[in-house]
């Protein structure tokens, strides 16, 4: 019997460490995993907000100013228009700018380039002619419709347009601010300067 026990002995002790290592690793894994979908839900909770609160906050800076305030440029904007607002992705958005000249304009192109926070996400020429009636003089239209891609980050976006004419001249520089949305909502916006 005397030999026969040290056999038991060493059983139950290989028996406790398993059970008490399987205890310590089933604590530790749950741990883990508890910590893990915490951050998860720290993650989704915060950018949640960061989508819904950031159109909300950007959606009052609207107002356009010149690219360069000392600039006497040839073209005057008085009013942008866009419909609808706040912009939402997957459907179509209208950009009016009101204008006015003392020159004949008979040709040239507007270059767009957007932002995104701090990023450049988009840029584009178009023919001024096909934006407006061409030749234009006195008050006139720039209205552009651009259909956003279905997925369209929300948030704050920048707009800078430069007008030139054929001989590339700058005739007019305004950037502004617009906001895109998650929620569809309709309204159309005006600012001025």
């Amino acid at each position: 019997m005397i030999i026969g026990s040290p056999v038991i002995n060493t059983r139950r002790l290989v028996f406790f460490f398993f059970t008490v290592s399987f205890i310590i690793s089933s604590v530790f894994c749950a741990l883990l995993q508890s910590m893990a979908m915490a951050a998860m839900k720290l993650f989704v909770t915060l950018l949640f907000l960061l989508c819904v609160v950031s159109p909300l906050t950007s959606a009052e800076s609207t107002d356009f100013a010149y690219c360069n305030k000392k600039a006497n440029y040839d073209v005057k904007v008085s009013q942008i228009n866009i419909t609808p607002y706040p912009v939402k992705g997957g459907r179509t958005t209208t950009f009016s700018i009101i204008a006015d000249t003392g020159r004949n304009l008979t040709g040239g192109k507007l270059v767009i380039d957007v932002n995104y926070l701090f990023f450049h996400v988009h840029q584009e020429t178009i023919d001024l002619c096909k934006e407006t009636s061409c030749p234009a003089s006195g008050d006139f239209v720039i209205s552009h419709s651009q259909e956003l891609p279905g997925f369209t980050p929300p948030g704050s976006y920048t707009l800078t347009m430069k007008m030139v004419d054929e001989k590339n001249k700058q005739l007019s520089c305004i950037t502004f601010s617009f906001s895109i949305s998650l929620f569809d909502e309709s309204q159309a916006l005006s600012a001025s300067s």
